[in-house]
């Protein structure tokens, strides 16, 4: 286990906890990068839509994990971003242009609905958010002038000038390349006074006021942010997909998306990334396990759903730090071996009484 003598309040704060931490960083992109080397296209699209879905989940991390808002209504977000992405690319607008134009226009949103928000929490912020994305799911169906309805889009390949991102190698690539960056930006806030101000909302509204820190400002910052990162998602799956409509943007979506940020680890990036991870190799994994079952079970119909929704009721229950604080767990045993205490990662829930109604 390592101890570093700390000589300024700045080294609280750094990227990179400690210098051989910037390497294994290093090392493990370099690996993504080579993966595509040994991998078929099918897997590489799978690891495509994990890096999609992990810019999606890394900004809902940061209201919900961060900030302690929770939030239905992602899915509205993304398809704000699909469609904007595919309506801008589709009158012209080269794809440089429209990625950003659909994370600022989700952005814009999110700090529309975040005003009315600031007085809900809980249960009633997350109902509220659901009808937001109930709202907009119907203007994408009733607004066939602009988003064709239920016909949907069909959006073109992302493209850079004459360079196509046509095939799965380069989609995975670019894809890879705006998680690398939106993990980066979401590490920076986090660094800064907006990022403390965050947390410190979420471990307690009451403190972080008597510490003059503004509640209004802090929560509709951290709802644009989030919006625009899922926002920028959504732009990266129209073009993905290179076909959309309102079906692909249910409230199921923004189900997932909170199931992958509490199986991941709340309050984690690493368990943004887990998490999405898990939930895009979860149906995978079941499909292949149906070959070692009896012939009648493996047919039963509904049987994928229900194991689907089985491991993740039981992921939950059974290690709710999720996958990073379970990495964290092994990773503290082996460093503090014999001296490993099991109540270590025991959360003392005292402080929380002066809240409670």
């Amino acid at each position: 286990m390592r101890f570093v003598m700390k000589k300024d309040y700045y080294e609280d704060i750094r990227l990179f906890k400690y210098r051989s931490t910037f390497f294994w960083y290093a090392a493990l992109i370099a690996g993504c990068c080579l993966v595509p080397l040994v991998l078929d296209d099918y897997l590489i699209s799978q690891l495509t839509f994990i890096c999609m879905y992990s810019i999606a989940t890394v900004g809902l991390m940061l209201l919900t994990g961060y900030t302690g808002q929770i939030s239905l209504g992602h899915a509205a977000f993304f398809a704000i971003g699909a469609y904007t992405s595919a309506i801008l690319t589709l009158k012209g607008l080269p794809f440089v242009l429209a990625l950003p134009a659909a994370g600022l226009l989700a952005g814009l949103v999110g700090l529309l609905i975040g005003l009315p928000a600031l007085r809900l929490s809980g249960l009633y912020l997350a109902i509220a958010t659901m009808g937001f994305s109930f709202i907009v799911d119907e203007i994408l169906v009733r607004w066939e002038s602009l988003t064709r309805g239920n016909m949907g889009l069909i959006v073109a390949f992302p493209s850079i000038g004459p360079f196509s991102f046509s095939t799965e190698t380069r989609s995975y690539y670019l894809t890879l390349t705006v998680l690398v960056l939106t993990i980066l930006a979401a590490r920076n806030i986090l660094r800064s006074p907006t990022g403390r101000a965050m947390i410190a909302i979420r471990d307690s509204e009451v403190a972080a006021q008597a510490m003059g820190i503004s509640l209004a400002r802090f929560k509709t910052t951290a709802f644009a942010v989030s919006a625009f990162f899922t926002g920028v998602a959504g732009s990266l799956y129209a073009h993905k997909l290179t076909f959309i409509n309102p079906e692909s943007f249910t409230i199921i979506v923004s189900i997932e998306f909170l199931a992958m940020i509490i199986i991941g680890g709340l309050g984690s990036l690493h368990g943004a990334v887990f998490g999405a991870a898990f939930i895009i190799f979860l149906p995978q994994i079941i499909l292949m396990s149906k070959n070692y079952l009896p012939a009648y079970l493996s047919e039963q119909t509904g049987l994928e759903p229900a194991l689907y929704g089985l491991m993740i009721i039981l992921f939950i229950l059974l290690e709710p730090l999720g996958l990073y604080g379970r990495w964290l767990k092994t990773k503290f045993y082996f460093q503090m071996f014999p001296l490993y205490k099991k109540d270590t990662f025991k959360r003392e829930k005292k402080f929380f009484k002066a809240e409670r109604h």
